[in-house]
Formats: structure tokens, sequence, C-alpha cells
């Protein structure tokens, strides 16, 4: 059986992906086989595309998708054949239609979410889920910045901390973009195209600073988010779509207030079976409850793979992406 895939071959811009015929075996022990439905489009795709994070060439791309189980291997029982699934995957290669991925991150998907929202979902609401669960405890009341406000993990970010009583300050970089976060339950959204967004920040925590700032942004954002952290507030670096975070001396967490500095990645915290898939249960439930819904902003075929990627780089995308098989 072979599927239609993207890959690269070497590291570069979009003009590096193409599609290639990959044999897809049977699943192996603790493997399953999925025929595929969409898939989504995440800031990583280009990372691990442009070199940024490097791959083993030659290799396909992609870390989502929802789909049907075709198969299983040996071991595997929280999903059978014929299950509607959806999966963020350590390992690429979601840009196809059908492929062998362990199965311990693929999560059996609710008849009450679709399958475009799936693959919309998984990365992108697995990384909210972990920033405000599992990296450092943030409650009712609490204040959180966060970067890239109107983007996929920014939109669910704004849904999340209002349906937990969290006040979010978010960022943008247009007006609309801002409208579009505060609509999805920011309290304050900045754009940071026409004010600093430190001296803001101040200016709404009356001095004080917030508790946690969630940053995706990495080398332009890094330092001026320091500042707008609390004493012994959290910096959560984790991503960097401006580039990396240079080095810095860990004095100056001190000298600006004891803070502290984490630099997570997903695919840590969802690792183990049990671990991935209460993750993704929390992250339905939220969704099935209404109190995230999925924005889809932009839809591709596949085979427009390409254009998809550019999109995003310009930072012409609202909310998810998805890329129709």
């Amino acid at each position: 059986m072979c599927a239609k895939t993207v890959i690269i071959e070497a590291f570069g811009g979009s003009d590096q992906m193409k599609f290639v015929d990959l044999d897809v075996a049977m699943p192996g022990p603790g493997q399953v086989r999925v025929a595929q439905k969409v898939c989504g489009l995440n800031f990583i795709d280009v990372y691990q595309r442009t070199g940024l994070y490097a791959l083993d060439l030659p290799s396909p791309l992609g870390l989502e998708a929802a789909g049907i189980v075709d198969a299983v291997g040996d071991g595997v029982t929280h999903i059978g054949v014929g299950d509607r699934v959806a999966y963020a995957s350590m390992t690429p290669g979601a840009y196809t239609d059908m492929r062998v991925l362990a199965a311990a991150q693929v999560c059996p998907l609710p008849d009450s979410i679709s399958f475009d929202e799936g693959a919309a979902m998984m990365l992108k609401g697995l990384t909210v889920q972990y920033l405000f669960r599992r990296t450092t405890p943030i409650v009712a009341g609490d204040t959180v910045l966060l970067h890239a406000a109107a983007g996929g993990v920014g939109l669910i970010g704004c849904q999340w901390a209002r349906s937990e009583g969290i006040t979010l300050i978010g960022t943008a970089g247009t007006d609309e973009k801002c409208q579009l976060a505060l609509d999805h339950g920011a309290t304050h959204c900045i754009n940071y195209s026409t004010e600093d967004f430190t001296a803001r920040v101040r200016e709404l925590t009356n001095g004080k600073g917030v508790d946690v700032v969630m940053d995706s942004i990495g080398k332009d954002t890094f330092e001026a988010s320091l500042d707008c952290l609390r004493p012994l507030g959290m910096m959560i670096s984790f991503g960097n779509s401006s580039g990396h975070v240079e080095p810095f001396s860990l004095g100056l967490l001190a000298a600006k207030g004891s803070l502290k500095v984490t630099r997570p990645t997903l695919f840590v915290h969802m690792a183990e079976l049990e671990s991935a898939q209460e993750m993704a249960q929390e992250l339905f439930a939220k969704v099935t409850a209404g109190d995230v819904k999925i924005r889809i902003g932009q839809r591709f075929p596949l085979d427009q793979v390409a254009a998809a990627h550019d999109a995003l780089e310009a930072r012409k995308t609202t909310g998810s992406t998805i890329l129709e098989i």
C-alpha cells in the first residue's frame, strides 16, 4: 500500500516540499495505522522545514491529523479498527493520506467533534492544556500575558483562560487580531505594532506585573516579556517564531525579581500513553462543553501546502489552518 506524502530532502523555503509515494506497512507492536481525513498546520512544521529544528533527511512533515483507524498492532487496547481518532505526533509524517505511528498519542475523537476540528486542535489545544495545567500553578484570579493571542494556540488559550476565571492579556500585530482575541475571551489585548506592550502591561496591572508570561515568539519578545512579570513570576518560553532566544546571564532573573524561566515542549508532557490520553480528554471536555470553540481560519488542499506555509510565515493567518486531504 502506498500513500502520497509530503517530504523534504533539503532544508529551506516552502519550495523544498514535494510529494512522493511512500509504502505504508502494517503497524507493529504499539503502533496504529490511520486513514487520514484532515491534517493540521503548525509553526513547528516551518521550524522543521527550515532546519531550525533539524530532522534527518529526507523526512516527511506534519505533526497532527484526524482520521479513522485502519489497523492496530499488538498491545494496542485504547483504540480499535474503525474508531475516529485525532493525534499530535512526536514524529513528523502527518502530511499524507495514510500513515503508521505510535498509538500512545492517538486519541479517540468524540463524535461531537469533527475531523476538521480534531486536526485543527490537537497540537495547539494540548499545548494550551500543558501551559495552563502542567507547567506552573495557575488559578482563578491570576493574570497571564499570552503573545500571538489571535493565532491557533492563542485563541484556544483565550477561551481556556476565560473558562477558568483567569485574566488574560493578549498581544497581536493588528487591531483586527486584537479584536479577535477579545472576542474569544481575552480580558485585554495589546497591539504591539502601535503600543509598547511592556508599558501597557504594567499599566493594566497597576504596576505589579503578571503572574505568568506565555511566549511563543522568542527572540523579539523575550527580555521585554521578563519585564512584564511580577517578582517571582514565571516565564514560559514555548516557541521561537522570531528566532531562538539569545544567551543571557542567569543574574538577569535575579535582578528582575527572582524570576523563573522554563522552556517546555509538548511531547515531553505527552510522551506516555496515560498522560497523552488524560490531556486529550480534558481538551475534548472543554470543546464538547462549549468552553472552547475551535476557530479554523484557513483551509488549503494538501497539494497547496506550500501556500499554507507561506501564509503562516507571513503572519497572514488567524486561528488554526487545516490541510484537506
